[in-house]
């Protein structure tokens, strides 16, 4: 059993078990494109039936990836699949495993909240936000949240992180921020939030001021006598 039952791949030149990064963000991307799609067409149509089938498929891949072995887990073998000719990128098992234990955790609840009980509640509109931002940091920036946490709580004991950031003290050159790139930056996110406060208020606005303008016709063709009842 212990052939097909286990975590993490022995590597070697590395002291514990390990697995592979690239991996594990194309699964995450994939998780996140499905979640964003179900998460949307639930909020926006009212309708469940993707975001309960999304879950509960969510909650079987990470059962196999936590307790069976995370090379059957479906999303992380698409993902072999995708970056199979990349050179693998190996970190550590333990933190991994924490992590995915959180996203298990969260898709159990929301299993039991939206599919056994169908219980009308905000907190799931919470777990969906947080099951995305971990899934788009992993995806997009290779930040693992759950290995943040796992390494707030076991001091030191993370291994092989992804690229290198256990054991980066230093940053380089490339790595610092200049004040004016930082400038740059907050002059992009502000461009970019009044715009959409402009262009959503002026929607709005439209959009509140067409029943009135709809009434003002209507009360206006009344007062026009038809040349036929002259």
């Amino acid at each position: 059993m212990k052939k097909y039952f286990y975590f993490g791949e022995t590597v070697e030149g590395y002291e514990i078990p390990v697995l592979n990064e690239r991996e594990a963000r194309a699964g995450a991307g994939i998780l996140f494109l499905f979640a964003f799609i179900s998460f949307m067409n639930a909020f926006m149509m009212h309708n469940l039936i993707y975001t309960k089938i999304f879950v509960t498929v969510f909650m079987i891949d990470f059962f196999i990836r936590i307790f069976i072995n995370p090379k059957y887990a479906p999303s992380l073998l698409l993902g072999r699949m995708m970056v199979q000719n990349q050179t693998p990128e190996y970190v550590g098992a333990a933190q991994k495993r924490w992590a995915w234990g959180i996203g298990f955790v969260l898709a159990v609840v929301m299993f039991f909240i939206i599919i056994v009980f169908e219980i009308m509640t905000p907190i799931k509109i919470l777990i969906c936000v947080t099951c995305l931002t971990l899934l788009f940091f992993e995806a997009a920036f290779g930040i693992c949240l759950g290995c943040k946490i796992y390494n707030k709580i076991y001091k030191n004991k993370s291994q092989y992180c992804p690229g290198g950031s256990c054991e980066l003290d230093d940053k380089h050159d490339i790595q610092q921020f200049s004040f004016a790139q930082k400038i740059i930056v907050a002059l992009f996110v502000g461009m970019i939030s009044t715009s959409t406060y402009k262009l959503t208020a002026s929607q709005e606005n439209a959009f509140h001021n067409m029943p009135m303008k709809a009434t003002q016709s209507a009360n206006d063709n009344k007062m026009q006598c038809p040349s036929h009842m002259k």
